[in-house]
């Protein structure tokens, strides 16, 4: 019987989170700001490199330690990493809305959907973690 591989529910979370940053993560009425950068209205986007590249780069890194420990490369440690780098999603998703989300500017359904899904991530990283540590080496 083949051992349960949670890495590569993480690695979907990771890519997921990836693709909502494509998504509208700040609203008004003027227009929409994803967290990459884009634009699209008179909304201004916040400048240089920012949390919401951050939280990309991150998700990408998510991505290949879930597959790391799904395959059994070094699987306590990639699922310990990316139980790490889910727990900083997290954080820099609510940075995120702590620092751009104001009186005329509401929050949009990419950063809800990036910040339930990166909380999903770290659930499945402890998952991934306990199928790795009870593994006899």
């Amino acid at each position: 019987m083949s051992r349960v591989r949670p890495g590569w529910l993480v690695a979907l979370c990771g890519a997921i989170v990836s693709v909502s940053a494509w998504l509208p993560w700040l609203t008004a009425n003027g227009g929409r700001v994803s967290a990459i950068g884009g634009v699209f209205g008179d909304l201004p986007a916040p400048k240089g490199f920012g949390v919401g590249q951050l939280i990309v780069l991150l998700a990408s890194f998510l991505i290949v330690a879930g597959a790391m420990s799904a395959r059994g490369f070094s699987a306590r440690l990639a699922s310990t990493a990316a139980l790490g780098i889910s727990v900083l999603l997290v954080v820099l998703a609510v940075w995120y809305y702590r620092l751009y989300v104001y009186a005329p500017v509401s929050a949009g359904y990419g950063l809800y959907l990036g910040a339930a899904i990166a909380a999903v991530a770290t659930v499945l990283s402890v998952w991934a973690m306990v199928a790795a540590w009870s593994t006899v080496a």
